[in-house]
């Protein structure tokens, strides 16, 4: 990759290799390739590393690389050199004007990112009826999560499956016909409107999975995890609240089936770090900053320093715990713990 346009046509080339990652070698050949790409095609991050006085030859392992702060989606392009976006996502900005924006040349990597991980933990969108309760997202335009439902609705082909915005009488009277017809069904929802719809509509849901996705959006007081679940457990007589994690700077997500325990798809990886020391990691189980490999991230930057607070076990599953103080309560899963 010596002249400018390997850049770009060399990352338009690997948009079928993270889904072809099935072991550690395989992920860790993969991010190395992208680091390479990026420390020498991205404007943004090339100028990272050379603030921090970086060497990018002298990074030989995955466990050097340094993770772009997820903070420079917000004033920056964040894109590879020769590459323009034919889609952009916003964050919500839920706290002030400042939102990120995540530059996208290829919506079918995003599509094929989140049907196949969606698909390998839930099966086939085409098994689901899929209900999505977003109002604050679907009340914007260039919402991610959005973009991610609606193409989910699409692709279970059930005729009742779709978007709801403030009709939670029409969608409780759906969920009970679904119950009765012993439909499949999916509730993709934000908490606070999720908590309107306890609140209104308790009922016991023997055939649906809930699945929580987002914070509070400033409509109600952020909630510990267990207090937000344990109110739509009662509500609607299921013993787990499913949920997703995902932002608008990614392009992948991880998804949990309950506990608050999330699992990432084979081309995705959360880290920890010191959260004293970005630079340092911390060990299983422990607390810390959460650092994001997300390998569909081609064009834009696979290595992201995130604002949540986790923990991530050995099995490389892992928890999201809150976020750091004074950082933005934006994105996904911003739950306090």
């Amino acid at each position: 990759m010596n002249d400018a346009a390997s850049g770009p046509i060399a990352a338009a080339t690997m948009q079928e290799r993270p889904f072809g990652v099935h072991d550690r070698a395989d992920f860790h050949a993969l991010a190395m390739e992208l680091f390479t790409l990026h420390a020498e095609h991205n404007p943004v991050y090339r100028e990272y590393l050379r603030a921090l006085g970086i060497d990018p030859s002298g990074i030989t392992s995955i466990d050097r690389v340094p993770f772009l702060p997820i903070g420079l989606f917000r004033d920056r392009r964040v894109l590879l050199d020769g590459l323009e976006a034919s889609l952009q996502f916003t964050s919500s900005g839920t706290t002030g004007p400042a939102t990120s924006t995540h530059h996208v040349p290829w919506p079918a990597l995003y599509e094929r990112s989140f049907t196949e991980s969606f698909s390998a933990e839930y099966g086939r969108p085409s098994r689901w009826r899929i209900l999505a309760l977003l109002p604050a997202y679907l009340e914007r335009p260039g919402s991610s999560l959005v973009y991610m439902a609606q193409k989910l609705i699409e692709l279970s082909g059930d005729a009742r499956s779709g978007t709801w915005l403030q009709d939670l009488d029409g969608l409780a009277e759906l969920l009970r016909k679904g119950e009765s017809d012993g439909i499949q069904t999916m509730l993709i929802g934000v908490p606070f409107a999720l908590l309107d719809l306890a609140e209104k509509h308790p009922m016991p849901l023997d055939h649906t999975v809930i699945l929580e996705t987002g914070g509070m959006k400033g409509r109600r007081p952020e909630m510990v995890r267990e207090e937000l679940h344990g109110i739509l457990k009662q509500a609607f007589t299921v013993e787990k609240i499913h949920s997703e994690y995902g932002m608008t700077e990614l392009l992948s997500q991880a998804w949990s089936q309950g506990e608050g325990i999330y699992r990432c798809p084979s081309w995705m990886q959360v880290l920890a770090r010191d959260v004293n020391d970005p630079f340092a990691r911390v060990a299983h189980g422990r607390t810390g900053g959460i650092d994001v490999i997300d390998l569909c991230n081609i064009a834009s930057c696979p290595f992201i320093s995130t604002q949540d607070l986790g923990r991530v076990h050995a099995d490389g599953s892992f928890e999201v715990l809150g976020r750091f103080d004074k950082s933005d309560l934006r994105g996904c899963n911003l739950l306090v713990d």
